[in-house]
């Protein structure tokens, strides 16, 4: 069957997102160096961070919220105004920090916008992904966005039924085996994961090696070959 759709994730996939979760985690690790060992301080956060990720969904103002959350738990419900002024300096920096698209996005996008319908599935803030997505210029490459409080098999069937010929007939890439790859397959799509040099706890799951709808690729220059590649 001729692929008609090509789904793409946005965060870590088409521009840099985890490294500025993690510079601002070391960050918060200095705000609280006298308050808890590092190694404390991350198992707190990623605990309370799972908590809240029914609450407040994904994104930077959910991590910012998480953030003053474990002060909050770590200094005895009483943390200093000003670690509060800070975490939220912290959060506001990471809204405005540039969109940095990653190597080779711009040509693979560009090529395959001319044989396929592009699809933008990814989580996240609504706002906020709208505004990088202005941001990084490619907006006008993309058919369709969704941006979505979680990825299962049944949103990917419905998205790609949408806006394409059914999953059958669509690839889906990313950099989240959890969330890109494996509810993207259990629909019935192809599944390219392209990693990336660090990944969220939360989206790390084994990889379905002997499917035969999947592939590894280690860049997206790489993306448009094997779409084509699908028939």
């Amino acid at each position: 069957m001729r692929i008609t759709t090509v789904g793409l994730d946005a965060d870590d996939t088409l521009w840099h997102n985890e490294t500025i979760f993690r510079l601002t985690q070391d960050r918060f690790r200095d705000l609280l160096a006298d308050v808890a060992e590092p190694a404390v301080l991350d198992a707190r956060l990623a605990a309370v961070e799972q908590r809240n990720l029914a609450l407040y969904g994904y994104g930077v103002k959910g991590f910012t919220l998480s953030l003053i959350e474990t002060a909050m738990e770590l200094t005895g419900g009483d943390p200093p105004g000003r670690m509060i002024a800070d975490i939220l300096a912290a959060g506001r920096e990471m809204l405005a920090h540039p969109v940095e698209t990653l190597p080779g996005v711009d040509q693979a996008l560009a090529d395959l916008s001319t044989r396929y319908r592009l699809v933008l599935i990814t989580k996240g803030d609504l706002l906020h992904q709208e505004q990088k997505l202005a941001a990084s210029g490619l907006g006008d490459l993309f058919a369709a966005v969704e941006i979505l409080s979680e990825k299962d098999a049944s949103t990917y069937a419905r998205i790609f039924e949408r806006h394409g010929t059914g999953a059958s007939a669509a690839a889906m890439c990313g950099n989240s085996m959890r969330s890109d790859i494996l509810p993207a397959l259990e629909a019935g799509a192809y599944a390219a994961h392209i990693p990336y040099h660090v990944t969220w706890a939360h989206e790390v799951a084994e990889a379905p090696s002997d499917h035969p709808r999947f592939i590894e690729l280690a860049a997206i220059a790489q993306l448009p070959a094997w779409v084509r590649s699908l028939g």
